[in-house]
């Protein structure tokens, strides 16, 4: 494999952190890049390693990589734990760029100076993230906004970012077995356009805009709305809202508030945005939740949303309903059906450790259970397995994950799954009116006028066959040669027991007949009756076993 020049630097660097913190696939195949030399992959320093270096290593690598460190830091299925927290940092502790930048940005967007645009415009950013930084300001007509904007060059940047990982994806798919398995070269491309979403501020605005209209009945959640002549690609004002950052918040303060009703609403919010909306917030990490002053929840930064079609949201229901009640078997048997299956994919397998997770969770109490991570670890074990599950299934174990951490801070003794359960019957009554509207309506009952109409002629047709002794029914088998074979086989097996049961009447028949001829004090002819039916029989059992084995043998795959 050969890397353009401009991508062999980004390469090394890359390869070094895999090497550095054990992630050994990247490198395992470096005799296969000539251009590297491999002292240049050791790892720096003393060895020792921490997860708050990964976190500064993907930090110093730019923005691509420090969104890449988030989403990490929201799979405990691929990170343990103590590197989870480490990237945690990276949601809402970016540094930021100059204001300087700011102004350029704005005024090249807006199409104004700021002073013209806004009357007073915060110098210091309200926080910063990988992609922009959010600054606090007054409109002209007094209004109090928050002003997004985006980091300078990062369009370009991004996509020299996406163009090295997606050679490294293609390398990893091709030389290593784990490549193969998780299909790196599909994560890259969903990423990729996850954030190109992100980086389109128009369509984040949109977004308010349908998951505000969406949530407008739940009165205690609340979505900044954007303001559309002050809003560009680059460029989004949105409602200020005044608040905390839910992390932030004091137990004395979680006092004030009601944190199991705010609990319960936030997740019934989701479920519904999942379930029945199909556009759901797909990243309520805690840095993007905040606690409002007067005690209501906002969802702020919609760059990352979800989507879910009408199959899949009927698929997630079932899922969903299984892993609350802890059925192991059955959340297999739904993940199987609506995913995409390698040649390799082994389901006894898969449908044996989806059983045994779930009987590990239900020892630990079904209240402990998270259903954020058991989506995660379904979703690895069918990737072991050579079953591909679609990356809707995995965002919404991402969201789910981050939702039950938020609920946890609200209310402590909030329990996922009893909020499954009591909120279910209700999306799945509202999904049901949903579906029947005016148009599915006629078109069903378009349906039944033409069932209807052509069923005299069809029965007439059917009748007048049966009378003249013209009905056919055909079979198509997918191997007739096979199927034909196999009922020869039964035939010949039952004839043969019949023929010996014959000759064992017969020999009892003969011993009561005198004869001349005798063998061993008996009848010989009744003698020879019986041994040749035990010999028969002695025969066909032991050609049974022999076929039957060689046939399980054959159906039980290598290992």
């Amino acid at each position: 494999m050969k890397l353009s020049p401009k991508h062999l630097k980004r390469y090394k660097e890359i390869a070094r952190i895999f090497w550095k913190y054990g992630r050994s696939d990247l490198v395992r195949h470096k005799d296969k890049l000539d251009e590297i030399d491999p002292k240049e992959l050791e790892p720096v320093g003393d060895g020792k390693t921490t997860p708050d270096q990964l976190a500064d290593d993907l930090e110093a690598m730019g923005p691509t990589y420090v969104k890449l460190g988030q989403v990490l830091s929201g799979r405990p299925d691929l990170l343990p734990k103590r590197y989870l927290k480490a990237l945690a940092r990276l949601q809402d502790k970016v540094k930021p760029f100059s204001i300087e930048e700011v102004e350029q940005i704005v005024t090249e967007e807006l199409g104004v100076r700021l002073s013209k645009a806004f009357t007073s415009f915060d110098r210091e950013p309200l926080s910063a993230a990988s992609l922009g930084q959010v600054h606090s300001a007054v409109l002209r007509d007094g209004r109090l906004v928050v002003v997004k904007v985006q980091r300078p060059n990062i369009r370009s940047q991004i996509a020299e970012d996406f163009e090295v990982l997606a050679d490294i994806a293609a390398f990893l798919d091709a030389h290593t077995a784990t490549g193969r398995r998780y299909r790196f070269v599909t994560i890259v491309e969903e990423f990729r356009v996850t954030i190109q979403h992100e980086l389109n501020y128009e369509r984040e605005a949109q977004n308010l805009i349908a998951v505000g209209e969406n949530l407008k009945d739940f009165k205690l959640i609340q979505v900044p709305q954007p303001v559309a002549d002050y809003s560009t690609k680059c460029v989004l004002t949105m409602e200020h809202v005044s608040g905390r950052n839910i992390t932030s918040v004091s137990s004395l303060a979680r006092m004030e508030i009601d944190g199991v009703e705010l609990a319960e609403t936030l997740f019934k919010a989701y479920l519904k945005q999942v379930l029945l909306d199909g556009l759901f917030h797909a990243d309520p990490h805690p840095g993007n939740v905040f606690l409002t002053d007067d005690g209501h929840i906002a969802l702020l930064d919609l760059g990352m949303v979800g989507r879910t079609t009408p199959t899949m949201q009927k698929n997630l229901v079932n899922l969903l309903l299984a892993i609350s009640e802890g059925k192991g078997g059955d959340a297999a048997d739904l993940v199987i059906r609506f995913s995409q299956k390698d040649e390799n994919f082994k389901q006894e397998e898969f449908h044996s450790r989806i059983s045994r997770l779930f009987a590990e969770s239900q020892d630990q109490g079904l209240h402990q259970l998270n259903v954020g991570t058991m989506l995660l670890e379904v979703a690895s074990n069918a990737a072991e397995n050579g079953l591909h599950v679609p990356g809707d299934l995995t965002l919404l174990g991402k969201t789910l994950l981050q939702l039950d951490e938020v609920g946890k801070i609200l209310d402590p003794t909030f329990d996922p799954n009893a909020s499954i359960r009591r909120n279910m019957g209700e999306l799945i009554s509202r999904r049901m009116m949903k579906d029947a509207t005016r148009g599915n309506l006629f078109a069903s009952l378009l349906e039944v006028k033409d069932f209807v109409g052509g069923l005299p002629s069809r029965l007439n047709r059917i009748m007048d066959a049966i009378a003249d002794q013209k009905l056919e029914v055909k079979i198509k088998a997918v191997d007739a040669n096979l199927v034909m074979e196999g009922f020869q086989k039964i035939a010949n097996r039952i004839t043969t027991g019949i023929v010996l049961g014959a000759l064992i009447m017969g020999a009892s028949l003969l011993m009561r007949v005198e004869s001349g001829f005798q063998l061993f004090g008996y009848p010989g002819l009744a003698i020879l009756c019986f041994l040749l039916a035990a010999t028969g029989g002695f025969w066909l059992v032991i050609t049974i076993l022999v076929k039957d084995h060689r046939s399980r043998k054959r159906k039980t795959p290598s290992k």
